[in-house]
C-alpha cells in the first residue's frame, strides 16, 4: 500500500444455487486466501451468497434469512483479515427487496450499496423480485449494526486516502449513466462491480471493452467480478469472466470458463496524477457520503510489470507501428514549416551520429511529401578536433544513399581564430573548448541557410533537452527542431526501423553502423588510434535510465522515492541500487539547473505524451529550486 500501490483481486468461487452455507464458506475461504496473498481488496460476484439464478426463491424468507446469516459469518471471519471484501446478497429493507453489495472490513459492515439499474429484458427479469435503489442514502440495520444504505457511498482508507472505493452492480455499468461516473467524480479511485453477466457469443469482448473504456474515461481502476460455475444452467451459462483495468489498460483477466480469479497491483498515485492533469475531470462530491475505514500500511510487492523502456513498446509490431507514426508526425511538421517559410533548402548538420541521422531521414520524408527533389536538402559535415574517420565516413555514405546534397566545411581554422579572439588556449580542454566548436557549427548552418534561402533543421532529442546536454545557442538552437519530442531510447528504434525497411543494402549497412557508434558530441580530440574519446553516457549516465526517470517525472509527477522503487523493479539484475540512485540524483540536478535552455527552445512537433516545449506541456521557471526533491533524495541515500 506504500507509494500508492494496492494489491487487489476479483474472485468468482464455485457455488450452489440457494445453498447459502456452502457459498458463504467458499467466500470465506477465498477471502482468507486473498488476504494471505497480500490483497487489500477482494470483490465477489453479484448475489454470490445465494446465487444469481435463484429466481422466485428470492421471495422465500428462509433463503433471505440464510443469506443474512452468511453475511454474519463473513463478518466474523473478516475480523482478523487485513482485507476489504465486497460480497453480494439480497437485503430486505422496509418490505422491499434489494440486490446489494455489502462492504466488509475487520469484522465491520461498512455499508450496503443497492443496485440502481435492474434489467428486465431478454433473459433478465430482476424487477420481478427486486426494487431499484432509492434516490437518497439512509441508515438501515443489518446483522445487528446500523449502516448506511444507498448508491452514493464512498469507502476511504484513513491510512491511504488515495484508496477510495465506489461500488456498482452489473447492469449499472451497462446503463447510459453508470453510478460509477458519479463515484469517480466524487473521489473514488477504485470502482468495484459485482456482476452476473451470462456468457453468449461475442459478449466477452464487448464486456472487456466496456470495462476498459469506463476505467479510461474515469481515470480509475475498475474491478469486475463475474458469476461463474455453479449458477443454474436452466437458460443461461455463466463463465466467471473477471477483469481488472486501470485507466484503459487491462491489468488482469480471468478468461471465460477459467480460474475465476484475477489479481493485480494498482497504482493509485498514477490515477490521481492523471486526474490532476486533466482539466475536463471535474470533481463533484455533492450528495456522496464517505465511510472511513482503517488498514495498516504495508509494503506491496510490485508484481505489475514495469517496463525499463516506457517510451518503447516491447512488441515488435507495435514498435514498428509507433516508429512509422512518429516519422510521419515529424515529416509532416517539417513539411508544413518548409512550405510556410518558402524555404528553398533544408539545412542540417550531419555528424554521423544518431540524432542527425534521424533528422536527415525526416527531412527526406518531408521533401517527398512536398514532391521536391532531394537536392533541396543540404547536409553539412563540419569536422574539427574530435571528428573521427568513422563518423565522417558514415555521414557521407548516408547522404549519398539518400541522394541529398553533401558538403564539408572544416571549422578548425574558424574555431582557432575564435579561441584567439577570446584568449582560449587550445590545450585547455574545458567547457569553452567544447562549446566554442558547437556554436561555430551553428553559426555556419544559420548563415548557410540564409545564403541558400533555407531553414536550419534541429537535431537535438528530448533526452538531451531534459539533461541540458546541448550547447546554449549552439546545437540547442535551430529554426525547427524535428527531434525535440523523441527520447534517445526511441531514436535508436526509429533508426533501426528505417534500417530494417531500407531500400538498399548500402543504406541498411550505414544505418546499422551509425546505431553501433557510441553516442558522442565529438568535441574532444580523438584517441591516438582515431577512436571517439568523449562518450556521452559515461559522462551523464545511461540514456535508458534517464529516459525512464524522465517519463515518470513528467508524465506522472512521481517523487524520487517512488521512481527509485520503480527503477529497482524495472532494472533488477542490470543495475545495482546504488547506481540507480546515483544517476537519479544526477538527473534531478541537471534537470533543474538546465531549465533555462528549455525556456527558449525552437518550435518542434510533439510526438508523445511527454514533451518539454515551453509553449506546450512543460512550463517551468528557469530558476526553480530543487530543495524539495533533493531532500527526498537525501533521505533515500541515508537509508
Amino acid at each position: 500500500m506504500k507509494n500508492g500501490f494496492l494489491k487487489v483481486c476479483t474472485l468468482s468461487p464455485a457455488l450452489r444455487v440457494a445453498d447459502c452455507a456452502y457459498n458463504t464458506q467458499e467466500t470465506i475461504a477465498a477471502m482468507q486466501q486473498a488476504a494471505q496473498d497480500g490483497a487489500a481488496l477482494a470483490v465477489f460476484p453479484e448475489l454470490g451468497l445465494t446465487g444469481y439464478t435463484c429466481s422466485d426463491l428470492f421471495l422465500q424468507q428462509p433463503l433471505l434469512d440464510a443469506a443474512e446469516q452468511g453475511l454474519r459469518d463473513i463478518l466474523r471471519a473478516s475480523e482478523t483479515l487485513e482485507l476489504v471484501a465486497v460480497v453480494g446478497l439480497p437485503v430486505r429493507v422496509d418490505g422491499a427487496l434489494y440486490n446489494c453489495a455489502a462492504v466488509v472490513c475487520h469484522g465491520a459492515l461498512l455499508g450496503l450499496v443497492p443496485k440502481t439499474h435492474l434489467p428486465n429484458y431478454a433473459e433478465f427479469y430482476e424487477l420481478r423480485h427486486f426494487t431499484p435503489a432509492p434516490a437518497e442514502t439512509r441508515s438501515v440495520t443489518l446483522c445487528g449494526a446500523t449502516v448506511p444504505f444507498g448508491t452514493d457511498l464512498l469507502f476511504r482508507c484513513r491510512e491511504m486516502p488515495d484508496f477510495c472505493l465506489g461500488v456498482e452492480i452489473c447492469e449499472d455499468l451497462w446503463a447510459p449513466l453508470p453510478p460509477s461516473t458519479r463515484h469517480a467524480l466524487a473521489g473514488a479511485t477504485v470502482l468495484a462491480n459485482l456482476s452476473a453477466s451470462d456468457e453468449t457469443v461475442g459478449k466477452a469482448e464487448y464486456r472487456r471493452q466496456l470495462v476498459g473504456q469506463q476505467s479510461a474515461r474515469l481515470l480509475s481502476a475498475y474491478l469486475y467480478a463475474d458469476a461463474g460455475h455453479g449458477e443454474s444452467t436452466t437458460d443461461m451459462v455463466f463463465a466467471a469472466h473477471d477483469l481488472i483495468c486501470e485507466n484503459g489498460a487491462l491489468l488482469a483477466e480471468a478468461k471465460p470458463f477459467g480460474t475465476g480469479r484475477a489479481e493485480a497491483v494498482l497504482d493509485l498515485g498514477r490515477m490521481q496524477c492523471e486526474r490532476r492533469r486533466s482539466t475536463t475531470f471535474c470533481p463533484n462530491a455533492a450528495g456522496h457520503t464517505t465511510v472511513p475505514f482503517s488498514m495498516p500500511l504495508h509494503e506491496t510487492a510490485l508484481t505489475r510489470p514495469v517496463s525499463p523502456t516506457p517510451f518503447v513498446p516491447s512488441d515488435a509490431a507495435a514498435r514498428a507501428e509507433r516508429c512509422e507514426l512518429i516519422l510521419e508526425i515529424q515529416a509532416d511538421g517539417l513539411a508544413k514549416r518548409l512550405e510556410h517559410a518558402h524555404a528553398r533548402t533544408a539545412v542540417l548538420g550531419i555528424s554521423g551520429g544518431l540524432d542527425s541521422c534521424l533528422a536527415l531521414l525526416v527531412a527526406v520524408r518531408a521533401m517527398k511529401r512536398l514532391q521536391r527533389p532531394m537536392q533541396d536538402i543540404l547536409a553539412v559535415t563540419m569536422p574539427c578536433f574530435g571528428t573521427t574517420k568513422r563518423t565522417r565516413s558514415n555521414a557521407e555514405i548516408l547522404c549519398q544513399e539518400l541522394g541529398v546534397q553533401f558538403t564539408e566545411i572544416s571549422i578548425t581554422n574558424t574555431v582557432r581564430s575564435h579561441f584567439a579572439d577570446i584568449g582560449q588556449s587550445e590545450s585547455v580542454l574545458d567547457v569553452t573548448f567544447e562549446n566554442g566548436q558547437a556554436r561555430v557549427r551553428t553559426l555556419e548552418l544559420m548563415d548557410l541557410a540564409n545564403r541558400t534561402g533555407g531553414l536550419v533543421v534541429g537535431t537535438g532529442d528530448l533526452s538531451e533537452l531534459a539533461l541540458g546536454w546541448a550547447t546554449y545557442n549552439g546545437d540547442h538552437m535551430s529554426m525547427y527542431g524535428v527531434n525535440a519530442g523523441v527520447p534517445k531510447t526511441l531514436v535508436r528504434h526509429i533508426v533501426r526501423y528505417e534500417a530494417d525497411t531500407a531500400q538498399s543494402p548500402a543504406l541498411r549497412r550505414v544505418l546499422l553502423d551509425i546505431l553501433d557508434t557510441p553516442v558522442s558530441p565529438e568535441l574532444l580530440p580523438a584517441t591516438e588510434t582515431g577512436e571517439i574519446a568523449q562518450q556521452t553516457e559515461s559522462l551523464v549516465g545511461p540514456y535508458e535510465l534517464h529516459d525512464f526517470y524522465l517519463y515518470y517525472v513528467l508524465r506522472f509527477g512521481f517523487g524520487p522515492e517512488k521512481i527509485y522503487r520503480l527503477a529497482q523493479t524495472a532494472f533488477a539484475g542490470k543495475y545495482p541500487a546504488e547506481t540507480l540512485l546515483h544517476w537519479l540524483k544526477n538527473f534531478y540536478r541537471r534537470f533543474f539547473i538546465q531549465q533555462f535552455k528549455r525556456s527558449c527552445l525552437p518550435d518542434g512537433p510533439k510526438v508523445g505524451s511527454v514533451t518539454l516545449s515551453p509553449r506546450g506541456d512543460w512550463r517551468m521557471p528557469s530558476d526553480a529550486c530543487a530543495a524539495v526533491w533533493q531532500a527526498e533524495l537525501d533521505r533515500l541515500e541515508a537509508r
